[in-house]
């Protein structure tokens, strides 16, 4: 297992589903869980390290599923993307009831409740310790939110991407399944790509590949999981060349 240390992530995206926020429910925020993933962010940004988030929209629209039930394409993506800002909102709101000062920034200009996307602007806003959660995706249709992660983490020059899931890491199959499955230490963008690991979609690999950008796949119902892994401990896989 590779060790990682604050002195090495300095500045971190952290990308979590929409169906984090569930909790037990099937459906919608469960603000209990929203608040206890907000203690992970907290006590990583007490270490120093400057974070910024990405936040499905699963638990309340998924644009793919709209489409599937014959829902025109671009308008279940904007759906989805909508739903991404009701969830960044919750996080933030969560953030900022423990002290700590965060900024919600779309794709998708909406004055009254975020800000829009400025690039030099949310650098500074993490230069200044504040925790920045990007909504809204990309802000285009047919890109998904794992991608957006992906791209937002590129610009901000993070050192790494935190894809926190159910599982701690990635396994050549389904271990809720498949008690046999194998759990990777390491493995690359390209074995990813091919065995169809499921990770992140085609898109996001192939940009953290392009600009080697490490992904840390982690479990995030383990309680102090995201701050472990940057103390140099826990279990995790590491998605790198």
């Amino acid at each position: 297992m590779t060790t990682v240390t604050p002195k090495q992530y300095g500045r971190v995206m952290l990308k979590i589903s929409g169906e984090a926020l569930m909790g037990d429910q099937g459906y919608g925020l469960h603000p209990p869980t929203v608040a206890r993933i907000a203690d992970e962010v907290e006590a990583v940004q007490a270490m120093g390290v400057e974070v910024c988030m990405v936040i499905g929209g699963g638990n309340i629209f998924r644009g793919l599923q709209g489409s599937a039930q014959g829902m025109e394409r671009t308008t279940a993506d904007y759906m989805g993307m909508l739903a991404t800002v009701m969830n960044a909102l919750a996080m933030q709101s969560s953030l900022e009831a423990k002290g700590l000062h965060c900024r919600v920034i779309s794709a998708i200009r909406m004055d009254e409740v975020c800000e829009p996307y400025i690039r030099r602007r949310a650098i500074r806003h993490l230069e200044k310790k504040r925790i920045v959660i990007f909504a809204a995706g990309t802000g285009n249709p047919y890109f998904t939110t794992d991608t957006a992660a992906t791209l937002r983490a590129s610009e901000m020059n993070c050192e790494a991407i935190f894809k926190g899931t159910k599982v701690d890491g990635v396994y050549d199959k389904d271990p809720v399944k498949f008690p046999d499955a194998k759990r990777y230490g390491d493995v690359s963008y390209d074995e990813v790509l091919q065995k169809h690991l499921g990770v992140m979609d085609a898109s996001a690999i192939a940009l953290a590949r392009d600009n080697k950008l490490p992904i840390i796949v982690f479990s995030l119902d383990q309680v102090g999981g995201f701050r472990t892994i940057l103390e140099g401990r826990g279990t995790y896989t590491r998605v790198h060349n």
